[in-house]
């Protein structure tokens, strides 16, 4: 099952999987990542005209040598009509 952009998700090893990055609060630049900007926008920083960061979840694991990721190459997320 692949999974959505912009999914975060906990991982019981410390580094991200292919298709993932960890939640470490970097700055991407929009350009190779503009589907994943779409849905975060500049909600946790960057300037929104050349880059965007991803949150900061390290520290917030629940168990040492876990880590939570994001997902950055998976299925773009459906919009779901309002009273669906």
């Amino acid at each position: 099952m692949e999974s959505f952009i912009g999914q975060i998700q906990l991982f019981a090893f410390n580094y991200a999987p292919e298709g993932w990055m960890p939640c470490d609060g970097r700055i991407l630049q929009i350009g190779p990542y503009s589907n994943l900007f779409c849905l975060l926008g500049t909600t946790y920083g960057g300037d929104g005209q050349t880059n965007f960061a991803l949150p900061n979840l390290v520290g917030k694991e629940p168990i040492a040598g876990s880590a939570y990721c994001i997902c950055v190459n998976g299925i773009f997320p459906p919009r779901v009509p309002p009273g669906w």
